[in-house]
């Protein structure tokens, strides 16, 4: 079976996030899923299979499947629309969070996800802790977002992966107004799912620019997500939807055998 892994947000190879990609003809089992996504060991393997007219789209990580993931939408929508079917401008894809719709626009790959309600919560020793620096403010969506004072906070912490998992919220996401030509930056962390920071994460960016539209007053958000790698999203929030824009280039085309 063919697999491409794609560095998603990002126009050059080893930035942004690294996604592998499966498009197949019919749906493997779950278990072997799980075994090409620990093989794989990336913070996500995406499986794709056309079926009824329409593509149907599984994100996994190396601790089980997931309800939402950015970067490896983009990065099945660029294997599609540029190894597939090149003809395509634009891909929905059937997932566990509804429709998603990727189009192609020049370099960008401009994605339409839900944006997830924030809920204020408050700022914890807990919290302090396990990321070893205290919060200004705390919100829970799916995930937890934690504000911090500053962008160099929020680039240079090391939070603790053990005391992270007794946080509430599948993933902790911690941010910070930005600098120059960014809104604001961030930082992401699934020690829950066995990613100890995911590089570039679009779901997380479903809270993250909620979040700063409101504060910006301002529905466009230039996101930086301040990995070792780095990566940089393009957004919009639409009503409770959020147009998210990336790049993405191929790293690998291979052949796996199982």
């Amino acid at each position: 079976m063919k697999q491409y892994v794609v560095d998603a947000f990002t126009d050059c190879v080893f930035g942004g996030n690294p996604a592998a990609v499966c498009v197949m003809d019919k749906w493997l089992d779950e278990d072997t899923m799980m075994n090409i996504t620990r093989e794989n060991n990336l913070s996500e393997t995406a499986f794709c299979v056309w079926e009824n007219g329409k593509y149907h789209l599984r994100w996994f990580t190396p601790g089980g499947e997931i309800d939402l993931c950015g970067h490896a939408t983009l990065a099945t929508a660029y294997v599609i629309m540029n190894y597939v079917k090149p003809e395509l401008c634009s891909v929905k894809f059937d997932t566990l969070s509804g429709e998603l719709c990727v189009e192609r626009k020049g370099e960008l790959y401009e994605m339409d996800f839900p944006a997830y309600e924030l809920k204020p919560v408050e700022v914890t020793d807990a919290m302090a802790d396990a990321i070893g620096v205290r919060p200004v403010k705390a919100f829970m969506g799916r995930d937890l977002l934690c504000v911090l004072e500053n962008e160099e906070q929020v680039r240079s912490f090391t939070p603790d992966g053990e005391k992270v998992k007794e946080l509430e919220g599948l993933l902790l996401h911690t941010t910070a107004a930005g600098s120059g030509e960014y809104d604001c930056v961030s930082r992401s962390f699934a020690p829950k799912l066995n990613v100890a920071e995911d590089p570039v994460c679009g779901s997380g960016h479903c809270h993250i620019v909620p979040y700063w539209a409101g504060v910006k007053g301002s529905d466009s958000v230039v996101a930086y997500q301040a990995s070792r790698r780095g990566g940089t999203l393009y957004c919009r929030k639409v009503g409770q939807r959020i147009k998210m824009s990336g790049k993405a280039v191929t790293y690998s085309v291979a052949e796996i055998f199982f």
